[in-house]
C-alpha cells in the first residue's frame, strides 16, 4: 500500500472517529445552536490536540504525514482504545510513541475451558513476557507447582534459570534454556519498553553466565512447536511433543501443550503422572498478571 494510500486511510479514519464523539465528551460545551456535521469540528480537534487547524485538515485530506508526537496527541484526544491507537500509528509508518500501561492479563474463558478439560495432557497459558498466567494439574505435576511461586516470579524463563530442579528436569537444559531465551528475545523486541521483562532480563543478567551470554547473542526465535526430554522423579524417562495454540481474543495468550505418542512408554508414564497428580494438585488454576 503506497504511503498516500495510507495518508487517506488516516484521514478517513480520524473523521470517523471525531464523528463519534460529542463536545461534552471531550469537556467541550454544547453550542446552543445546530451541529453541521455530527461529533467533533475539525477545529475542535485541533484546539484540543494543540496544533493548528489548518495542519489537522491536511491531514484529514492526507495531504501531510503525521508526525508521532501529534498521532500521540491525536489518539488522546479521539479517546483511541489501544486497538484502534495501534491501527492509527500503523497508518501513518510511526512507532508508538510512548510505552502504554498494560492491563492486568487474565486467561482467556476459551483457554480455561480447554485446560479444564485437558486432564491427560500437560498444559500452561503462556502471557507476556512469557509469564505462566494458567495451568493444569498434570503441568504443575509435570514441571513444577506453579502455585507455589510467587505471582510476580511465576515467569516461565525466571523458573527455568533460577529452579535448580529445573536443570535435572529435562535432559538437555542448555537446549531448552537457550531457546527460552530466543523466545524472551521477540518478547522483548515487542515490548521494548515493557518495565518488569527489563527488570527480569537484568536480573537473570545478573544472575546467571548462560542467560547473559546468551541474551548477548541477540538469537530469537517464536513459540512454535518442538519435542523436550524430561527425567521425572514419578514418571521416569518422557519424551514429550510441545505445540503452541494462540488465542484469537488475545494473542499475548498462547495454550502450551506437552503430548505423546499413544502407546509409547511415555504415554503410559504420562498416564502415571496423571494419576499421581490427580491427588497431588487442585484444579486448573490461574490468577491475573501485569
Amino acid at each position: 500500500m503506497s504511503s498516500s494510500t495510507n495518508r487517506n486511510e488516516l484521514g478517513d479514519f480520524l473523521r470517523a472517529r471525531r464523528a463519534e464523539l460529542s463536545p461534552r465528551a471531550v469537556g467541550l460545551p454544547d453550542s446552543s445552536g445546530p451541529r453541521r456535521v455530527s461529533g467533533l469540528r475539525r477545529e475542535e480537534v485541533a484546539q484540543l490536540a494543540a496544533i493548528s487547524t489548518d495542519y489537522y485538515t491536511r491531514l484529514e485530506q492526507g495531504r501531510l504525514p503525521a508526525s508521532a508526537p501529534v498521532l500521540e496527541s491525536l489518539a488522546e484526544v479521539l479517546h483511541l482504545d489501544e486497538d484502534q491507537r495501534r491501527y492509527l500509528f500503523g497508518l501513518a509508518g510511526k512507532e508508538t510513541a510512548k510505552p502504554r500501561r498494560r492491563t492486568l492479563q487474565k486467561v482467556q474463558p476459551q483457554l480455561r475451558r480447554v485446560l479444564d478439560d485437558l486432564t491427560s495432557t500437560p498444559a500452561i497459558v503462556m502471557g507476556r513476557r512469557m509469564d505462566v498466567i494458567a495451568w493444569n494439574p498434570l503441568a504443575a505435576a509435570l514441571i513444577t507447582d506453579f502455585g507455589a511461586v510467587p505471582e510476580k516470579h511465576r515467569n516461565y524463563v525466571r523458573i527455568l534459570f533460577t529452579d535448580p530442579t529445573m536443570r535435572t528436569l529435562y535432559a538437555d537444559w542448555k537446549g531448552v534454556a537457550r531457546m527460552a531465551v530466543a523466545q524472551l528475545r521477540m518478547e522483548a523486541a515487542k515490548y521494548p519498553d515493557d518495565p518488569r521483562l527489563t527488570a527480569l532480563v537484568g536480573e537473570l543478567s545478573v544472575q546467571d553466565a548462560d542467560f547473559r551470554t546468551w541474551w548477548a547473542a541477540h538469537h530469537v526465535a517464536t513459540l512454535s512447536v518442538g519435542t523436550k526430554v524430561v527425567h521425572h522423579p514419578v514418571a521416569g524417562e518422557l519424551s514429550l511433543d510441545w505445540d503452541t495454540l494462540s488465542a484469537s481474543t488475545d494473542p499475548d495468550q498462547q495454550l502450551v501443550v506437552w503430548t505423546t505418542e499413544v502407546g509409547s512408554p511415555s504415554h503410559d508414564g504420562l498416564r502415571i503422572l496423571a494419576s499421581w497428580a490427580a491427588g497431588q494438585h487442585p484444579k486448573t488454576v490461574a490468577g491475573p498478571t501485569g
